[in-house]
């Protein structure tokens, strides 16, 4: 069952140019499924497996009290694998098709009001290569509502300060995404006084960098903006896809339309960013009811 799984993650990179992420997600349930199905039912071949094996597997998750996101995402999982066994002749049917997933009720993203973010903006010192790095680093998230991803991704070359874009690559495409002044201020102090401050600034093609010269990961900005998030006075929990969620809620409240947002964001399919709006409507319903007078 494992060299299936292997295959089929190879399949993904392969011919399908998944991100890694996205593959590791795939093994990571199907190993968890696999496992299931020898222990409990002891299935050893994808063959033998029924919708009763995935339904009391679904079960088991719901008593173990997995979020309905979480098995939501393993049942989509399961069918997309099962698909691609059916399709490479591995198996005859395709059981995953009759798993129901659970409701799942859609949560507003958590965003910071506008005067949070400009807060938290302020809060890098502007003077040493570290301030100067931070500030670019939050202003371009902000500016740009890429992922924290993307933005460690980013090379030296993937920035054109003459025009104020920057270039986002994965594997299945790439897309341009415009920056503002305010960005560009601070990218330009860090490109000129900060970045040459850090070991082998030279020699590195990312943007930026650590203390110690090597690419910054995921876990050393999230702890970056967790500080300036308190020294903010932010006191409610921060994400960096909050400013994600932010740049895309700020936008739409101040006119952008829904498709330009959503390419901005990267998003393939425009409904997954229409959950925005019903943030500005939210806001339209508070201001509605504290200022009719009959509301």
């Amino acid at each position: 069952m494992e060299e299936a799984i292997q295959k089929f993650i190879s399949y993904l990179r392969k011919t399908k140019k998944s991100s890694p992420n996205t593959e590791l997600s795939y093994k990571r349930d199907l190993e968890k499924l696999s496992r299931y199905l020898n222990d409990v039912a002891g299935i050893t071949s994808w063959r033998d497996v029924t919708v009763t094996d995935l339904n009391a597997y679904v079960l088991s998750m719901e008593r173990e009290q997995y979020a309905p996101t979480t098995i939501s995402r393993t049942i989509a999982s399961t069918r997309t694998f099962f698909y691609y066994l059916l399709k490479q002749g591995l198996i005859a049917g395709n059981p995953a098709d009759e798993v129901k997933a659970p409701k799942i009720e859609k949560k507003l993203p958590d965003i910071l009001s506008v005067e949070e973010v400009a807060s938290l903006l302020s809060m890098p010192d502007g003077k040493s290569p570290k301030g100067l790095r931070d500030r670019a680093m939050l202003e371009l998230l902000y500016a740009t509502g890429i992922r924290v991803s993307e933005l460690i991704g980013l090379s030296l070359s993937d920035v054109n300060m003459t025009v104020g874009y920057i270039t986002c690559r994965d594997r299945m495409r790439e897309r341009a995404i415009p920056f503002g002044n305010a960005a560009r201020t601070a990218l330009l102090d860090y490109l000129n006084e900060g970045r040459s401050a850090f070991p082998g600034a030279d020699e590195c093609r990312f943007l930026f960098m650590n203390i110690s010269g090597k690419p910054m990961s995921r876990q050393g900005f999230w702890k970056i903006l967790k500080g300036y998030a308190a020294e903010a006075g932010i006191e409610h929990e921060i994400t960096p896809h909050m400013l994600r969620h932010s740049f895309a809620a700020h936008m739409i409240e101040n006119g952008a339309d829904l498709r330009s947002v959503s390419e901005m964001l990267g998003h393939s399919d425009i409904s997954t960013t229409q959950i925005y709006l019903n943030l500005n409507l939210g806001k339209m319903r508070d201001v509605y009811d504290k200022a009719h007078p009959r509301g």
